[in-house]
């Protein structure tokens, strides 16, 4: 149902079920799980195929609450995406109560509470006849994943409990005691669960798991993270955490093996799931379980897009802001077209392709077409979003060999590539300078700059400015954006502040009339501005009010954490 489809989870009935159950679950295709009534918990863990089954929903089932937050977090807060119905995160509005950012919490919990069941799970239950390899292979995995979830939460809210074995907690009554731990503890968890997952897995894994590097490459991003927090005073990073950074990126690009995907629009085609680039990603499919698809088509896609009557998102549309960062003017029938990355994030007027609707020679996004076409047009900024996007279920079957369904496709959701890692080791390597000719960094953010953009000539020097904005345009519409801005936000809370309130935010007047030939005079479609005030800007969002009235901690001042008690 429209608006509705994300299910509202508690922390503790989660926790009680995903270590009870292990979060098993039937579902098709790519991570195949046992039936529900195909084992008992003690009896299963016997075999290395087991135990791969026991981390398989992690990839997709615990994370299905979070898309509708990950954009909105991710993309919308950061001013690179326009809800026409929803101006909360827009302009910084944000409140307890809104249900994107209740499911949000409660999924990274569930993903947390998932991944402590599997570790304590293979553990106590890994009969003698499991490897080694699957056992390290196994916890390196779901080690990476709780990181992950550390890693959103603590870029989302600030100070928050670390939960490091849920059992233990809900066995001594105390699971909605936890007190807060202070930002900087919980990144030191994030460091170190990293560093154990990264002993434990192999350099190589099957297509679309986790492996050592793509552990790395997370490790070098949560220390770039880390690099500035509580240095506002001084407005510069830690030169420790800055090189720790750039030694774990330069791993993951020099010994990885990996490469850029040459052309970019297709890393996000069904066809190009478990692409070379993608490190970690949300791996969908489309079976009998309801939380292992992919969602988002269906809140971003033109309405009627599909023919499963399951997309309403005319009225997402991508930024004024991030069009004019692209160089495009939505007021302009002619396309500028010198980034692809510009048409691979968002659809404008007089754009085809032709690997959506194939079954049909493409589609092009053309208002006047709207009544033939059979989708409805009216997005405020004059463009609508591309990435998330299948198409129809002719173009799934295509892609993937199997049908989409309604609200459902197998769409990979890339959470770290490959690119981010390049402008990672730029940004590491610039440090606090207010620019860099290091040979590698430059070779880095020229080989991802200049994948897409036309007759490029490669950069002798970069600045943070440059980097700052190459990320957003590689990674715009892929849940990212916001968290340069709370990373900036750490060390030079004034400047993340006044970019954010530098954007345009607002609309095209007269849009629709101009595409349809109905307006002789260019000079009435105007912007109807909208900009943010710097001092309503604020870099953690609010715990959810079913978090905080089951837990009354998380409104009060964290507590350190005692590292003793976690083993490593």
């Amino acid at each position: 149902m429209k608006g509705k489809y994300m299910k509202n989870l508690t922390i503790k009935s989660l926790a009680i079920a995903t270590v009870l159950m292990a979060g098993f679950s039937s579902c098709e295709d790519f991570l195949d799980r046992p039936t529900e009534d195909s084992y008992s918990i003690d009896g299963f863990y016997q075999t290395d195929e087991q135990c791969f089954q026991s981390v398989n929903p992690i990839y997709n089932s615990p994370w299905y609450d979070f898309q509708r937050g990950f954009v909105k977090i991710g993309d919308v807060l950061a001013g690179n995406m326009y809800y026409s119905t929803d101006d909360a995160y827009q302009s910084f509005v944000l409140k307890s109560s809104d249900d994107a950012l209740r499911n949000a919490s409660a999924s990274l919990w569930s993903v947390n509470a998932y991944c402590n069941s599997v570790i304590q799970n293979i553990d106590m239950k890994a009969g003698p006849d499991v490897t080694t390899y699957a056992k390290n292979t196994v916890k390196g995995e779901a080690m990476t994943w709780k990181a992950m979830a550390y890693f959103f939460l603590v870029r989302c809210f600030g100070a928050v409990p670390i939960i490091h074995d849920n059992a233990k907690m809900i066995s001594d009554k105390n699971y909605n005691g936890v007190y807060k731990a202070p930002e900087a503890d919980v990144y030191t968890y994030i460091i170190k669960t990293l560093e154990k997952a990264i002993e434990l897995l192999p350099e190589k894994n099957d297509p679309g798991r986790i492996d050592k590097y793509g552990a790395y490459g997370l490790l070098s991003k949560v220390y770039l993270t880390r690099s500035g927090l509580g240095h506002s005073d001084a407005g510069v990073r830690d030169e420790n955490d800055l090189e720790k950074a750039a030694e774990y990126a330069g791993y993951v690009i020099e010994k990885s093996g990996r490469v850029l995907v040459p052309k970019y629009s297709d890393i996000f085609r069904l066809a190009n799931n478990f692409n070379d680039e993608s490190l970690i990603a949300w791996r969908w499919t489309v079976g009998a379980q309801w939380t292992s698809q992919n969602t988002l088509q269906s809140d971003l896609a033109l309405n009627n897009f599909s023919e499963f009557a399951d997309t309403w998102g005319t009225w997402v549309g991508i930024s004024i802001d991030l069009e004019q960062a692209f160089g495009e003017d939505a007021s302009s029938l002619t396309r500028n077209n010198t980034d692809a990355r510009r048409k691979a994030t968002m659809m404008m007027q007089g754009d085809h392709y032709e690997y959506f609707w194939q079954d049909k020679g493409g589609f092009d996004y053309d208002w006047t077409k709207a009544a033939t076409q059979g989708v409805t047009y009216g997005s405020g900024t004059g463009s609508n979003c591309v990435k998330h996007i299948v198409g129809n279920n002719y173009d799934h079957e295509l892609g993937s060999g199997m049908g989409m369904a309604r609200m459902a496709t197998a769409l990979s959701t890339h959470i770290l590539r490959l690119a981010d890692v390049y402008l990672i080791y730029a940004e590491a390597v610039l440090g606090n300078n207010a620019s860099t000719s290091d040979a590698k960094a430059l070779a880095a953010f020229n080989a991802v700059r200049g994948r897409s953009v036309k007759n490029y000539v490669d950069k002798t020097s970069i600045t943070f400015d440059d980097i700052f904005k190459e990320r957003r345009l590689e990674l715009a519409g892929e849940g990212d954006n916001w968290y340069d801005f709370v990373r900036l936000s750490y060390y030079k809370p004034d400047d993340a502040r006044a970019r954010l309130a530098a954007q345009e935010r607002g609309y095209w007047n007269n849009l629709e009339a101009w595409y349809k030939g109905q307006l002789a005079d260019k000079s009435t479609v105007t912007i109807g501005s909208w900009k943010v005030n710097a001092s309503d800007i604020e870099f953690t969002i609010p715990f959810p009010d079913t978090d905080l009235a089951m837990n009354p901690h998380l409104s009060e001042a964290p507590v350190a954490f005692d590292f003793s008690s976690i083993g490593y």
